[in-house]
This record gives structure tokens, sequence and C-alpha cells, in this order.
């Protein structure tokens, strides 16, 4: 039997566009290079489909800066995907722009009507639950709508915090298999993942979070060797990924797809 939380056949991702320059960012760190995003982003496809899953390509949207970071749009499961309520009002656009696509490969979809705000990045989908993050961009009213929709596909939800100045939940960790997550010490010691195996990011080493488990690989950003090395120990086939211009945006591994 395979593990809907990292065994899938599928992925939904976006090519940038040029308009990416102008997309959200916390701080300013420098304006990301196109051709060099381009390029990390091919590589970040072609690992995906190095599994044999199918990757459905969408193109770039002008009109949408973040809209590369397709994850946030939506939370997909077995049984069905919910269409997310982003809390940057600049992105709410971008749900209207994949529906289709969803519509396309799912029988379910519902949508998350508000008033609340709601974003993928907030959500980790583990063996046991569906961990979601209280941020910025998601708030208690999106996660009680959330609840009340995959309740009824049988899912447990289970709302946590997210650290002061992080961006996002999966900013800071990441799933590795059903029961072991990849996660930076000050998200850990709030005790979210009590029950958990965990394995910390190396110290100065926490963009490394962001990572993601898809089928035999873990796809983690470039430039951080000791976490690589850890999970290459603990038996991980780990792929490096150029994540320089994502990061200037706030973006990791996990943004850039969708996984089903």
């Amino acid at each position: 039997m395979t593990d809907p939380t990292f065994e899938f056949t599928r992925a939904i991702t976006r090519k940038p566009a040029a308009s990416i320059t102008e997309g959200l960012r916390a701080e300013d760190i420098g304006t990301p290079d196109l051709e060099r995003m381009l390029a990390a982003h091919a590589h970040y496809v072609e690992t995906l489909k190095r599994t044999g899953a199918e990757v459905i390509e969408l193109p770039p949207l002008e009109d949408f800066p973040d809209a590369v970071f397709v994850e946030d749009t939506a939370l997909c499961l077995p049984q069905g995907a919910v269409l997310m309520r982003p809390g940057a009002p600049s992105r709410m656009g971008e749900v209207a722009e994949m529906s289709p696509t969803l519509h396309r490969v799912y029988d379910d979809v519902r949508r998350i009507e508000g008033p609340g705000h709601i974003e993928g990045g907030d959500i980790l989908v583990t063996g046991r639950e569906v961990l979601v993050g209280r941020s910025d961009r998601t708030d208690e009213q999106g996660v009680e709508e959330l609840r009340n929709i995959i309740s009824e596909w049988g899912h447990k939800l289970r709302e946590v915090l997210t650290p002061p100045g992080v961006l996002h939940f999966k900013t800071d960790c990441s799933l590795l298999d059903g029961e072991t997550i990849l996660s930076t010490k000050r998200l850990d010691d709030s005790g979210c993942f009590e029950g958990y195996r965990v394995l910390h990011t190396a110290e100065g080493e926490e963009a490394a979070a962001n990572s993601i488990r898809f089928n035999q690989f873990v796809l983690c950003p470039d430039g951080f060797p000791e976490t690589a090395e850890m999970l290459d120990k603990a038996g991980f086939e780990v792929v490096q990924i150029d994540n320089a211009e994502c990061a200037k945006l706030d973006g990791g591994m996990s943004c850039l797809s969708l996984r089903f």
C-alpha cells in the first residue's frame, strides 16, 4: 500500500513569469534573477519526473508574480482538493487560475469561502493528522473552515502556532516519511511534533527545513551541506536544488508544487 504523505503519482507546477521580480518578500535581499530561477525550476521539475510521476506544467502568469508558488493555492488529499484563500491580497487571483486544473484531476474540489484566510504553505500532512500552523497568512477562521471540510473525508486537523518572524509553518519543517519530520530546533522546541521522530537542521542551516519528500527523493535546497549529509546518513536519497532566487521571495521546495 502506498503512503499518501510522500508517495505521489502526479504533481502540478507553474513556470516562473518575468514579473517574478515584483514578487512579495518579507525583507528585500535582492531582486530574483529570472534566468537562474528558470534553470533551477527546470531541475526541480525534471527531478519530480525522474521518480516516474506525471508533472502537469502550467504556463507562467504575468499578472501574478508569486504564482510559481502553487502550493499556497490548494491542499491536495487522496479524497479531494481544497482551494485555499490566501492571506496576501495580491495572491487571491491565483486560486481561480488553479481551479480548472484541479477540477480536471479531482472529482471532489471544495473551496475555502472565507472570511478567514489559509495558505497551503502552512499545512503539513503526516501519516496520522493534518497539521496547520497559524501564521501571518493563515488565521483561526481559515483553519476552522478547512477542519470542517477535511473532517468529512476522515482527516484529523491539529492547529499549531508558527514561530514569530517565520512566514509559513513549512518554512521551518517538512515531512521525510509518514512518521519523520525535518524541523528547525526553534519550531520543534514549541512541542508541536511530540510523538514524531524529528531530525533537526544543522545550526545556521535553518532554511534547509523547507525540503520535500517526493517518492524516493528528498529535494533539498542547495547550500546546506551539514543538513544534506545528515539526511544522507539517515538513509534518505537527497537531491540538492538551487533555491537562491526563490529564497529572495521567501519560497522553497514545497512551495513550487502541488503533490498528489
